[in-house]
């Protein structure tokens, strides 16, 4: 299935404006149209948070400052996205059925994990941020919402927007149905690549089917991948995948998310984690 639609939640950031670049050149290769939301800080949330002791006119003076920065930022974030797209050459408008790539921009008001999960379940798929230089991933309850409620597969861009998307593709395979649901969201990129390269690990392997299984699988589907073995650095799972993606020149990784619990992954660690942490390459996520 090709994709159509695709989300992007935006904010001023520099990584913001990588996942932008990076969406946007999605939407070239596929035709597709892309929704950029920025979700403003609703200021009747400020009331609850102001605690006691402060009078109504103190909370009404928060809640008018909040809405002037929250009115500012969307502002800025709105000419990030004209420039963008007129650099890259995208028609804004309504989707067009695959005919050329288009674009369009939505600022609402709200809880912002809460309406991207919603909106993105209409979406073939949501791109989000790569999380802030020296910001714990666990706080991005955006991207664990896109994960956890939306049904959608989620493309982790890089700080740094890359030259290219989807030619060279790795697959991080271990059998799960994670792992699954990720290889079913990047078929149409498999589909386009030039390469595909499935990656395995004894140290990553759960109980299902292998990496052979797995190739076959994706011949029936007219695509061809080669197998490679790779190893933990430093005992990390997570650190060896991405040293194995690097190696091959890959410029998109698909992988399952939290083949493990969350919880779990949060308080030791694991491999979800140390990709959305560290990974400098676009990555096809699902759960």
């Amino acid at each position: 299935m090709a994709i159509r639609k695709l989300i992007l939640l935006l904010n001023e950031t520099s990584a913001g404006k990588a996942a932008l670049d990076a969406a946007l050149d999605a939407a070239r290769i596929w035709n597709a149209h892309l929704t950029v939301l920025h979700v403003r800080v609703d200021a009747r949330d400020v009331a609850p948070l102001a605690g006691e002791g402060l009078s109504g006119a103190m909370i009404e003076d928060m809640m008018v400052a909040t809405e002037k920065e929250s009115a500012t930022r969307a502002h800025d974030v709105r000419l990030l996205f004209d420039h963008a797209v007129a650099l890259h050459g995208v028609s804004l408008g309504e989707a067009r059925a695959g005919e050329v790539a288009t674009a369009n921009f939505v600022s609402v008001a709200g809880r912002e994990e809460e309406i991207l999960a919603q909106q993105a379940r209409l979406a073939d798929i949501a791109v989000i941020p790569h999380p802030e230089a020296g910001q714990d991933v666990s706080s991005s309850d955006a991207l664990h919402a896109v994960l956890f409620d939306s049904g959608r597969p989620v493309l982790l861009a890089p700080a740094v927007a890359p030259p290219s998307i989807g030619r060279r593709i790795c697959v991080g395979w271990n059998g799960t149905a994670e792992s699954s649901a990720a290889v079913q969201a990047a078929i149409p990129w498999m589909k386009r690549a030039e390469v595909v390269r499935i990656l395995t690990s004894d140290d990553y392997q759960r109980r299902g089917p292998g990496a052979a299984d797995l190739a076959a699988y994706l011949a029936l589907h007219d695509i061809g991948a080669e197998i490679a073995t790779f190893r933990p650095i430093d005992k990390s799972v997570g650190a060896g995948l991405l040293g194995a993606a690097r190696d091959f020149g890959a410029d998109m990784l698909s992988m399952g998310a939290y083949s493990h619990s969350r919880l779990r992954q949060l308080i030791l660690g694991g491999v979800t984690r140390h990709i959305l942490e560290n990974a400098d390459l676009p990555v096809l996520m699902s759960r």
